[in-house]
């Protein structure tokens, strides 16, 4: 009998399979950070403490659209060897190409306005740091992360995201300990239906702030950079493994996101939370204590750190993919931080802020969505591995409801209906 035949080799066996399908997973999760930034938390905090479980399908839904349209993203990458914006660049005149860089730029800005908002407020309410100061320090941090990255590799810089992920999941989560939320409740809440303009509203930025574009630029260039252009049957098996990374990283987020909004629906109905991260931070303190209230604060903290080093990740991918220009990574981080400081320097209200940055991302969603669904359907893209007619319809159909719902937003928000 070999060694393979053997009960203690099959278990070997085995055990090294599942340890090189683990190896395979991580760049899913540091894309799923895009999923529980600040932005969320203030949209999922408000839309269940000013409606309770209503718009639990919303959050159900969103996370379904975000698996298939991240899966396409990673695809695209291990496929084609090329991020998003690297295959858009071979297929775009140099005008165009000028064009949808300075949109996907102020879309950069926005995106970190948003997440440094959130961890300079997260450092205020922890240490009493001052709004500014906050900002610096987060941008600091953030700069610390892409270091690792940049002199490192890409591995420590996952590992180093995937724990931040885990850090934001335990300090959004611990609330329902304390105050489990209604099963029925919950379960109601899985029947798709508004309550007027203003749950309109809610549902149009928890789904603006789960879609976002960064995070299907970044996926792409992410799953290309860890394992490169494969091809034959090790190609397949990335494809396989990428399924589970993003099914399990999406599972993850959605579970923080629906934590968000039960915890709110649970414990802090009625509470006015003023749509604001404050709010919601003194609305959990008040209804269920200062300790849950401290890991509220902490995962507000690792969300606006990791988030922000994100986004400033995708920016640059962005900008190499679409105009082959890399700039040092402190130039790189000042741009799209210098906006959020100017927020802050300025004493501009941040809950409007976060707002109007959950607007000029849904501008940006077309952008990125579009192309990423037209080209995963080409065969002269794809090859073999383009999308059957039955994904390309579900996509096609993900993304017509993401722009319908930004759409919205903005018209919402500018109408102030």
């Amino acid at each position: 009998m070999g060694l393979l035949d053997s009960p203690t080799g099959a278990a070997r066996s085995t055990t090294s399979r599942l340890r090189s399908g683990v190896a395979l997973l991580g760049p899913a999760f540091v894309a799923a950070i895009a999923y529980v930034d600040p932005g969320n938390v203030a949209t999922n905090v408000a839309a269940g403490a000013s409606y309770g479980y209503l718009l639990v399908w919303v959050i159900v839904a969103a996370n379904a659209m975000a698996f298939l349209v991240q899966y396409l993203s990673a695809k695209l990458g291990l496929v084609t060897g090329r991020s998003l914006p690297e295959a858009l660049r071979e297929r775009m005149p140099r005008s165009a190409r000028l064009a949808y860089w300075a949109q996907a730029e102020v879309v950069a800005m926005a995106t970190d306005l948003a997440e440094v908002l959130g961890g300079a407020i997260a450092l205020r309410i922890l240490f009493d740091v001052p709004l500014l100061l906050g900002g610096v320090i987060t941008g600091v941090v953030s700069l610390g992360l892409l270091t690792l990255q940049n002199r490192y590799g890409q591995r420590p810089f996952e590992r180093a995201v995937t724990g931040l992920l885990a850090v934001i999941a335990l300090g959004f989560m611990a609330g329902l300990v304390v105050e489990p939320p209604s099963a029925s409740g919950a379960l109601g809440g899985l029947a798709p239906r508004f309550a007027g303009g203003e749950s309109v509203l809610l549902a149009a930025g928890m789904l603006g702030a789960t879609v976002m574009p960064h995070a299907v630029y970044v996926h792409s260039a992410l799953a290309r950079d860890r394992h490169g252009r494969r091809r034959g049957p090790f190609l397949q098996r990335l494809l396989d493994a990428n399924k589970v990374d993003v099914g399990a990283a999406m599972l993850l987020a959605g579970a923080v996101n629906l934590a968000l909004l039960l915890l709110a629906a649970s414990a802090l109905q009625g509470s006015e939370t003023g749509e604001s991260l404050e709010g919601a931070h003194a609305a959990v303190s008040a209804n269920l204590g200062p300790a849950v209230g401290l890991l509220f604060a902490i995962g507000l903290l690792a969300s606006g750190l990791s988030s922000t080093a994100v986004g400033c990740y995708a920016g640059a991918v962005v900008m190499d993919g679409l105009l082959r220009r890399r700039l040092p990574l402190f130039a790189r981080r000042l741009i799209t931080l210098l906006p959020a400081l100017a927020v802050l320097a300025l004493g501009l209200d941040p809950s409007r802020a976060l707002v109007l940055s959950q607007v000029v991302l849904s501008f940006g969603i077309p952008f990125a969505l579009v192309p990423l669904v037209v080209l995963t359907a080409r065969r002269d893209v794809m090859g073999e591995y383009a999308n059957g007619r039955a994904v390309t319809a579900a996509a096609a159909a993900v993304a017509v409801a993401v722009v319908a719902l930004n759409a919205a937003l903005v018209y919402l928000t500018a109408t102030g209906s």
